[in-house]
């Protein structure tokens, strides 16, 4: 039983959306057999009034494992455990309420049970109502009430915390705007790999605020982000390449960064992306693809760039144009736009 356990929190701890069941079942060589009976002896402890049974079922009915996937009990189990203080499910029934899933919506019913679970030191509680204080749901917007429960998560190690309250220092929102202290902040994040903080420590190398100007690491840290696919570091590092900042100036780098963003929605990269094409910058000159990246980018853009679209249709013929045009209406109903 004590391994069921220690499956189900270490699972949940590394992130449980990230992960498969038989992925996980496997790599603790559990059989699925095996899942079932102890998700059976899990039941009765929980129902004999264990917080630590009644919070992990909680999990078990969330996730599906052993059992039919269902919310509604879900939300029952971590009630439960909630009651009796247990912070992981005072933090869990508040994502349910967030999300309405097993219970009916209710921001405030959310917050109130992020603020139980973040007064016990639950560092994903105290970002969750950081966020609640920033955004004024749940609760009255406070940008000096979110910066203190950011900071209490940050100085547990919390990366998304660490980034956020750096965010708040260089906007100078519920703190004094401070880049140095930002950049600290980010710093923390982006050594734990936080694609956002290294995308901000990037800029903030290239600008010369909060650290001294140096695109060379400028560059190191905006490939860190855009290598995990983080789409405003690849248009940012198909700038540095275009460039020659901080790195060789390479323009079919450039064009390869590029096309990453481009790929993910990115409506600037898109734009990019065809003046390439159309330009021959790192890809082979190419009308088509030039008018379809435009097209795609520049709905989104100023006239500017819808007038260089409209120029580069020219190129074309008529039948072809509309072709390219049923193509992109093809790709965007399978992609949403990044940027605007």
């Amino acid at each position: 039983m004590a391994r069921f356990f220690a499956y189900l929190l270490q699972w949940f701890l590394i992130g449980l959306l990230m992960l498969s069941v038989p992925y996980a079942i496997a790599a603790q060589d559990i059989s699925p057999a095996q899942i079932k009976k102890n998700t059976a002896e899990l039941i009765k402890r929980a129902e004999s009034g264990d917080a630590q049974s009644q919070y992990a079922l909680g999990l078990v009915y969330r996730y599906g494992i052993g059992v039919t996937r269902d919310a509604v009990l879900a939300s029952v189990w971590f009630r439960k455990a909630a009651e009796q203080g247990n912070a992981d499910a005072q933090y869990w029934l508040g994502v349910m309420y967030v999300a309405g899933q097993g219970v009916q919506q209710d921001d405030s019913e959310a917050e109130r049970w992020f603020h139980k679970a973040a007064e016990q030191g639950h560092a994903g509680a105290q970002y969750n109502l950081a966020l609640a204080y920033a955004k004024g749901e749940g609760v009255p917007k406070d940008n000096v009430e979110a910066a203190r429960w950011l900071r209490k998560a940050a100085e547990q190690g919390d990366a998304q915390a660490q980034y956020a309250l750096g965010m708040e220092y260089s906007n100078g929102e519920g703190v004094p705007k401070d880049e140095t202290e930002a950049m600290r902040w980010c710093r923390k994040a982006a050594e734990q790999g936080n694609a956002k903080a290294q995308t901000a420590l990037g800029y903030a190398y290239h600008s010369g605020e909060g650290v001294s100007k140096d695109d060379a690491e400028a560059a190191r840290w905006l490939r860190k982000a855009a290598e995990q696919g983080y789409e405003m570091a690849q248009y940012d590092l198909a700038l540095a390449y275009s460039n020659g900042e901080g790195v060789s100036k390479d323009d079919a780098e450039a064009a390869r960064w590029l096309r990453k963003a481009a790929e993910q929605g990115d409506e600037q990269a898109q734009y990019d992306l065809g003046l390439a094409y159309s330009n021959g910058w790192g890809v082979p000159t190419d009308e088509v693809e030039a008018y379809f990246w435009l097209n795609l980018g520049a709905s989104g853009l100023d006239e500017k760039a819808r007038s260089t679209r409209d120029k580069v249709g020219e190129t074309l013929t008529p039948a072809k144009r509309l072709e390219i045009q049923e193509r992109c209406r093809k790709w965007a109903e399978t992609h949403s736009p990044t940027r605007n």
